[in-house]
C-alpha cells in the first residue's frame, strides 16, 4: 500500500516523465509481480513517460518498452527487451539479461547473409545481422533454451549447427524445465534447458548426447571482450 500511495502522490502532478528508482525492491516475489502489470496498466492509462530503474532483469524485461543494460555508468546497449535478449551486441548484455552459452570459434567466412565460424573443428553458421565481431576470432553465442539436446545419433529439429560428442554432468529439476550441464569433448560445459511437456525423457547423469540449434538463434560476439563480463555479482 505503501509503494501504491507513493506512486499517486508522484502522479497527482502530472509529471512529463515519472523516475522510480527500485520502487519494488522490497516487496516479495508474489507483490513484485502484481505491482509489475499493475504499473505498466498505469503507465498506459496516464501516458506518461517512465524511467524505471531496477537490477532485476527478469522485471526489466517483463516491463519495459526500451531498455538501457548500464556498465560502469556507460549504456552498453539500448533497444526492446527482446531485441536485447535475441540479439546481444556484447558480452555484458548477453551475460546479464539470462544466461548464454559463449563459445570460443574462429571465422572462416563472411557473406552479406551468414558467417561460417570453425567452432572446436565443428563448422557452424551465424546470421550476419547478429554478428558483432569484426576480427578473425569471436564468441558463439546461444541461449540455453534454444539448444536442442537428444540422444547419440537421435535426428534433431535444428539442422545445420550439429553438436556431437555431449556428456550430461549435471541435472537439475525445476519444475517447468529441466536444466542440464552438458560436458563437450573440448572441455567446456555448455548450458542447455528443456521444457518438461512429457514428451521426452529427462536425461540422467553420464549420459551421452548431442546438441544442435537453428542457425538463426546463435549470435557472434567481439573475441576481445571477456566472456565471463555481466555474469559476476562485483560487474553488477
Amino acid at each position: 500500500m505503501q509503494q501504491r500511495v507513493a506512486l499517486a502522490r508522484a502522479l497527482v502532478n502530472r509529471p512529463d516523465v515519472l523516475l522510480l528508482d527500485e520502487p519494488l525492491g522490497a516487496l516479495d516475489l508474489k507483490l513484485r509481480r502484481q505491482m509489475q502489470i499493475e504499473l505498466k496498466r498505469i503507465q498506459t492509462e496516464v501516458s506518461t513517460t517512465f524511467i524505471h530503474v531496477t537490477h532485476d532483469q527478469e522485471e526489466a524485461m517483463t516491463m519495459a518498452d526500451t531498455i538501457a543494460v548500464m556498465n560502469a555508468g556507460l549504456i552498453e546497449q539500448m533497444g526492446s527487451p527482446d531485441d536485447l535478449y535475441e540479439n546481444p551486441g556484447t558480452t555484458f548484455v548477453a551475460n546479464f539479461l539470462g544466461q548464454s552459452n559463449l563459445i570460443d570459434g574462429t571465422i572462416k567466412s563472411r557473406s552479406s547473409d551468414l558467417t561460417t565460424v570453425d567452432m572446436h573443428g565443428i563448422t557452424v553458421s551465424v546470421p550476419a545481422a547478429r554478428c558483432h565481431a569484426d576480427g578473425d576470432r569471436g564468441w558463439v553465442g546461444i541461449r540455453p533454451e534454444k539448444v536442442l539436446i537428444g540422444d547419440e545419433g537421435e535426428a534433431l529439429d535444428a539442422p545445420g549447427n550439429t553438436i556431437p560428442g555431449g556428456v550430461i554432468t549435471d541435472v537439475s529439476f525445476v519444475g517447468v524445465s529441466t536444466q542440464y550441464l552438458v560436458k563437450m569433448s573440448w572441455g567446456q560445459e555448455l548450458q542447455v534447458f528443456e521444457q518438461n511437456t512429457g514428451r521426452r525423457r529427462i536425461f540422467r547423469v553420464g549420459d551421452k548426447v548431442e546438441l544442435s540449434w537453428r542457425p538463426e538463434y546463435a549470435f557472434l560476439l567481439d573475441h576481445e571482450q571477456d566472456a565471463a563480463a555481466g555474469a559476476r555479482l562485483d560487474d553488477e
